[in-house]
C-alpha cells in the first residue's frame, strides 16, 4: 500500500493522490501504483509511455525529514527519465522533418536549456511522488546530470555568495560575512537570482511551450480533484496555480535556506583567513546543510498544501504563486488534452492493475486515446 497522502477535494471526497509533471510537448502524470507520459508529435500522434510505481518509502524512509529527502531524489530521478523520453521524441520530429516542409521546423534544445533539465523536473512536478521502475538507459545520461548538479550549485549557492561579497566591497558597506545583514543581502540575491533565471528561459521557445504544459498539468489535476469530467471544457476555467508545485517548492527551499544561514553565519569561529578563503569555506559548509533544508522545506509544504489553501494562511502560498506565474502559461487546448490524457491513462492503471513496461503505443488522435481504442500500429 502507498503512503502516499490522498486528497481531499472541494466536493468534500478524498481521492488517490496523483502527481504530474511537464514534459517537452508532452505530460507525465503519477498515481501511487502506475505512471504515464504522454508525448504529441508534429504529426499529432499522441505517444504513450507507462510503467509501474514502487514507493521506496518505507520503514526508516517514510519517517518525517527522511521521507522528504527520498521524495526529492525520486522527483528529479522520475522527472529526468521522463523529460528525456519527451526529449527523445522532439529530436526524432527534428530528424523526420522534411527540409523542404512549409511548416516552421522545430529549433534544437539550447545548452542551457539541457542543463535545466534537472531543474526544470523540479520546477514543473511535485516533490511529493513515489519512485518508478528502473531506468536501463540512464547510465549514458550521468554525466549530463552531474555537469547539471554543478550548475545549479554554481547558479544558486555560488553566486549569491559572490554578489553578496562584491556588492559589500563596491559599497564599502564593511559587513563580516558572519553579520546577518550580510546573509539578508545573500538571501536577496539568491531569490533574485532564482526570479531571474525563470524568466530567462521562459524565453526560450521549447522551455515557454514546457510552461504551458505545466499549466495543463495543474488545470487537470484540479479537474480530477474536483470529481469532475476529464474534458477539455472543465479543465479550461482551472487556475494554473497549484500548492503543491515544484515551484513553490523551490521557493520555499530558497528562503528556508536564507533563514537557517543566517541563523548559523553568527555562530562561525574567526578563522584570521582572508575573505576570500573564508567566503570559500562557508560556501563548501553549506553543501552538507541543503539536505536538511529540503527536508525541513518539504515538510512545511507538506502542512502548508494541507492546511493553508483556504482562509487567512494561504497568504503563505503567495511566494511561490507569485513565482508559479513565471512557470505556469495559459495552455492552448491541445496541450489541455495530452495532460489529460496523461490523466486518463494513469488512473485507468490505477482503477486494473499497474502498468508493465514495454513497448511504446501510439494514437493518431486524442479522441481515440481516451476512447480506449487499439493503438497505432
Amino acid at each position: 500500500m502507498s503512503n502516499q497522502p490522498a486528497v481531499l477535494g472541494s466536493d468534500g471526497v478524498t481521492r488517490p493522490y496523483i502527481g504530474g509533471q511537464a514534459l517537452i510537448e508532452g505530460v507525465m502524470m503519477r498515481s501511487p501504483h502506475a505512471f504515464a507520459a504522454v508525448v504529441r508529435r508534429r504529426s499529432g500522434e499522441l505517444v504513450v509511455r507507462e510503467a509501474p510505481m514502487v514507493d521506496l518509502r518505507r520503514g526508516v524512509w517514510s519517517w518525517p525529514l527522511l521521507r522528504g529527502l527520498a521524495a526529492l531524489l525520486e522527483a528529479l530521478r522520475l522527472g529526468s527519465r521522463s523529460l528525456r523520453f519527451s526529449a527523445e521524441i522532439y529530436e526524432r520530429d527534428l530528424e523526420d522533418e522534411p527540409a523542404n516542409a512549409s511548416a516552421k521546423k522545430p529549433t534544437s534544445p539550447s545548452l542551457l536549456s539541457l542543463l535545466s533539465l534537472p531543474i526544470i523536473a523540479l520546477v514543473t512536478s511535485e516533490p511529493e511522488a513515489p519512485s518508478s521502475a528502473p531506468d536501463s538507459n540512464g547510465g549514458g545520461r550521468s554525466l549530463l546530470s552531474i555537469v547539471s548538479v554543478v550548475f545549479a550549485v554554481g547558479m544558486f549557492v555560488v553566486l549569491p555568495q559572490a554578489f553578496a561579497t562584491g556588492t559589500n566591497a563596491v559599497l564599502g558597506l564593511g559587513l563580516d560575512m558572519r553579520d546577518f545583514r550580510f546573509q539578508v543581502l545573500t538571501g536577496c540575491a539568491k531569490v533574485a537570482i532564482l526570479i531571474g533565471y525563470m524568466l530567462a528561459i521562459r524565453r526560450m521557445p521549447e522551455i515557454y511551450r514546457v510552461f504551458q504544459y505545466h499549466g495543463a498539468e495543474h488545470k487537470s489535476i484540479y479537474t480530477y480533484e474536483d470529481g469532475q469530467a476529464l474534458t477539455v471544457e472543465n479543465a479550461r476555467g482551472k487556475t494554473t496555480l497549484h500548492p503543491r508545485c515544484g515551484t513553490t517548492f523551490i521557493v520555499m527551499v530558497a528562503l528556508v535556506s536564507v533563514a537557517f544561514f543566517t541563523a548559523l553565519a553568527p555562530l562561525l569561529p574567526k578563522t584570521g583567513l582572508s575573505p576570500l578563503t573564508e567566503n570559500v569555506l562557508f560556501i563548501l559548509l553549506k553543501l552538507p546543510f541543503f539536505p536538511l533544508i529540503t527536508a525541513v522545506t518539504f515538510e512545511l509544504q507538506r502542512l502548508l498544501a494541507r492546511y493553508a489553501t483556504r482562509g487567512p494562511l494561504r497568504v503563505l502560498l503567495w511566494p511561490g504563486f507569485l513565482v508559479q506565474k513565471i512557470t505556469t502559461i495559459e495552455p492552448e487546448d491541445a496541450q489541455l488534452e495530452v495532460a489529460l490524457g496523461a490523466l486518463a491513462v494513469t488512473l485507468g492503471r490505477e482503477h486494473v492493475g499497474a502498468a508493465q513496461a514495454g513497448s511504446d503505443r501510439r494514437y493518431p488522435s486524442y479522441a481515440e486515446l481516451v476512447s480506449g481504442a487499439a493503438p497505432a500500429s
